[in-house]
């Protein structure tokens, strides 16, 4: 079965959307406290994607041999997983979410 993953973010919250065939499932989640106000809008973004991913593997949407597309609105993200670039962007070190609390 192919999906498609659509997914986004802000500092407050997250979101995906799994479009396969004619269904359509939409998800929004609060970040947990240690990460609200402490990521930027990219950063929440990859957790979007990340968790999205996760949860429809999870709630067995998305099964094994399936086609998953994922949909990037976001240029930088898009070049960065395209050329499989490591990042050296920390995200959310221990130190750096108990700082400031």
């Amino acid at each position: 079965m192919e999906h498609v993953l659509f997914f986004d973010g802000n500092t407050k919250r997250i979101s995906w959307v799994i479009q396969t065939n004619n269904s359509v499932i939409e998800q929004k989640r609060e970040h947990a406290k240690i990460y609200l106000d402490k990521v930027t809008n990219q950063q929440s973004k990859y957790i979007g994607l990340h968790v999205g991913l996760f949860w429809g593997i999870g709630i067995f949407i998305i099964k094994d041999q399936d086609i998953v597309k994922v949909a990037i609105d976001d240029n930088s993200i898009f070049e960065h997983l395209s050329i499989n670039q490591k990042s050296h962007m920390s995200l959310l070190k221990k130190e750096h979410i108990l700082s400031d609390s």
